[in-house]
């Protein structure tokens, strides 16, 4: 007999959980941050209350990240919980309910009834609740809530993209920041949307794009949002 060729594969899903929360904390950071920093600067702020401004933005942005995952992503966690518990205690008080449930799950993927519910007797007979869990409630290792994980992505991935316009405005001359600030943040954010792209397997030119737009939309507005409160004050 021919010998059964095993490999392990990598798939891009595998990333979805950390690579979200990377990319939204980087993005964040870019965005809220330049954004800070172009509407101080666009009502005519002096360049210590710019970096002021920003490095406020930056410590309160990184905190805001960590806290607002770990918080979200827990809930998501504590709903998945108390869903298992639900299915641990349905399948102990009615097993074969359990089986029917999940023939029938097999049966409308497209299985014959026979051969769906043999299945479901043998994977119940692995590991009844990760088959429930996996084909009923749609929770496995790849897609499961960890919050600490989220939380630590966001907060170093937020400080990493704050930290790219503030330096801007450190480095840069002091009588083009807005344009300093505005163009190395638009580079940094397609660089970010290229390299989000390809670590997860997306059209990085579409991404890039994406990216570059909103966050331009965003220094705009707040750019003249303190243009006309630096007027008005």
């Amino acid at each position: 007999m021919r010998s059964l060729h095993r490999h392990r594969e990598h798939h891009l899903v595998e990333r979805i959980g950390w690579l979200r929360a990377a990319v939204l904390g980087a993005n964040d950071g870019i965005v809220s941050t330049a954004s800070l920093i172009v509407g101080v600067a666009a009502a005519a702020a002096a360049k210590g209350d710019i970096v002021l401004a920003g490095t406020a933005g930056f410590v309160a942005g990184a905190m805001s990240m960590a806290a607002g995952e770990y918080v979200s992503v827990s809930s998501q966690s504590d709903t998945e919980r108390t869903d298992l518990t639900r299915e641990r205690e349905e399948l102990r008080t009615d097993p074969m309910g359990e089986q029917d449930e999940l023939t029938g799950i097999y049966v409308k993927r497209g299985l014959d009834p026979d051969l769906a519910g043999w299945v479901a007797r043998e994977l119940m007979a692995k590991n009844a609740l990760a088959a429930h869990a996996r084909d009923e409630l749609g929770i496995s290792q790849i897609t499961i809530a960890r919050p600490i994980q989220a939380a630590l992505t966001s907060a170093v991935t937020f400080s990493v993209g704050a930290a790219m316009p503030l330096l801007a405005v450190i480095l840069g001359p002091p009588h083009y920041l807005i344009f300093t600030v505005s163009a190395a943040s638009l580079i940094f954010l397609g660089v970010l949307g290229a390299v989000g792209a390809r670590t997860g397997g997306a059209d990085i030119f579409t991404a890039t794009i994406r990216v570059t737009f909103w966050g331009a939309i965003a220094m705009a507005v707040t750019a003249g949002i303190g243009a006309w409160i630096g007027h008005a004050v």
